[in-house]
């Protein structure tokens, strides 16, 4: 048996099929040949019911504003003043057509931004656990510039004569270290008094071990007051623990 193709283009509206028409003959839009335009026009809807379509009353609509067109192109018409300039029965359907082409091509654009967002997964901001509390009440950035203040003073008061080789010095250590002065301070240790003693490097080492002791929820960082003295404090719950 012999195998027949039958191929039929679709068109999302008589818009849609007049720019078809109006592309594929290469027509001008603005000195459009109405004649030849619906001549093709109604051929596809002919097309249409051959193939037993049903034809959308948007598309009769069409044929017959286009059959209007025409008609009124061919009929004489009455003379007008000379200073008056006379109107072009295809002035209407033109702008139509240029208001439908800008549409088409926003929607086309939009469509291939709409693809390209469907490749993202987006979501509402979460509130993420704080896997260590920040020094009571201040701020991690206000504990620094307190740090170098004491290395400041430390630099000025203990200027080395002689270079020699650096100690060894473990977070560890010195985590141990200032547990040992708050015991023996009550739980309470000025902030100044956790750095008086130390070459530069072990002054940074017992920094970072504050930082670790303060990560591991054993002591908080205090102040009354703005630029009120700074304490370390064993936390209540390790007090009575």
């Amino acid at each position: 048996m012999e195998d027949y193709k039958i191929k039929i283009d679709a068109f999302e509206g008589p818009m849609d099929l007049l720019m078809h028409l109006i592309e594929k003959n290469k027509i001008d839009i603005y000195d459009i040949p109405i004649a030849e335009l619906t001549r093709q026009y109604l051929a596809y809807l002919d097309r249409f019911r051959e193939f037993n379509m049903e034809i959308a009353s948007s598309f009769l609509v069409m044929a017959a504003t286009l059959l209007q067109i025409k008609s009124r192109m061919m009929l004489p018409k009455p003379e007008k003043p000379a200073d008056e300039a006379e109107e072009d029965p295809r002035f209407e359907l033109v702008q139509r057509i240029l208001e439908y082409r800008k549409f088409k091509q926003v929607s086309t654009v939009l469509g291939d931004m709409a693809g390209i967002q469907e490749r993202f997964v987006s979501r509402e901001p979460m509130d993420l656990p704080v896997h260590h509390l920040p020094p009571g009440n201040l701020s991690l950035r206000m504990l620094v510039e307190a740090f170098h203040t004491v290395l400041s003073v430390k630099e000025e008061l203990s200027i080395p004569k002689a270079l020699v080789t650096p100690e060894a010095f473990s977070i560890k250590d010195k985590m141990a270290d200032i547990l040992s002065l708050l015991e023996r301070s009550r739980g309470r240790l000025l902030f100044s008094e956790a750095f008086e003693t130390g070459t530069r490097s072990e002054l940074i080492v017992t920094f970072l071990a504050l930082l670790e002791l303060m990560k591991l929820k054993t002591v908080t960082v205090k102040q009354q007051r703005a630029f009120a003295e700074i304490y370390i404090c064993i936390r209540e719950e390790e007090q009575h623990a």
